[in-house]
């Protein structure tokens, strides 16, 4: 089992606080919610709890059978799908999944190829990234997400760019991992995030 711990947790930019005092006890097979109104700091919470961003005050550990997880290894127990986290548009599907599956293999029990029947993206195989539609990299993005072998899931924004088929897409997919995974979405549209276990209102942290 794997869990994160967050205690005091506070980040600034210049002289201004985002949020403070943040105290979290994160636990694989739970999924959490980060709310709040746009620019409250969830996104900038989840690049903390992924390694990304420093904190400016407090500190984040993790463990794994209650025991610390080495810094330098910490990447590869985390998978995150964001509006900014980018694809590399100049591969195409099939050379971006083998570029990445060596950096965070899939879980034994799924293939490249079944992942892309999964994601509905099984006939781009050989197109390049650049041309997909914003729907189709957002696909990919969550796909490679679940189906990593990480047991940390963090999710901002997931159903962003994506249709009513895709949302549906989104919800049988969650659905399949919260019960193994470590989940963190943040989002401000409750039909991302209403299954979740807790939801945390960031905005109680504004100082």
């Amino acid at each position: 089992m794997i869990r994160i711990e967050a205690e005091q947790l506070g980040k600034k930019f210049g002289r201004e606080w985002i949020f403070r005092n943040i105290n979290l006890n994160l636990q694989q097979e739970k999924s959490y919610a980060f709310t709040g109104y746009n620019g409250s700091g969830k996104s900038t919470l989840l690049l903390i709890l992924a390694g990304m961003l420093p904190p400016s005050a407090g500190k984040i550990s993790y463990y794994q059978q209650d025991k610390p997880i080495d810094e330098e290894s910490i990447f590869r127990q985390i998978s995150i799908a964001a509006p900014y986290v980018e694809l590399i548009e100049e591969f195409t599907l099939e050379e971006f999944l083998d570029f990445h599956t060596t950096l965070k293999p899939l879980q034994p029990d799924i293939t490249a190829k079944e992942l892309l029947e999964r994601t509905g993206l099984i006939n781009a195989r050989q197109k390049y990234i650049q041309q997909f539609s914003s729907g189709m990299k957002q696909r990919l993005k969550l796909g490679i997400t679940f189906y990593s072998q990480s047991p940390i899931l963090l999710l901002d924004e997931p159903c962003s760019n994506l249709d009513q088929q895709g949302i549906r897409w989104y919800h049988e997919e969650v659905r399949q991992h919260i019960s193994k995974k470590l989940v963190v979405i943040c989002s401000n549209q409750s039909f991302e995030y209403d299954f979740c276990n807790q939801i945390v209102d960031i905005t109680q942290f504004k100082r």
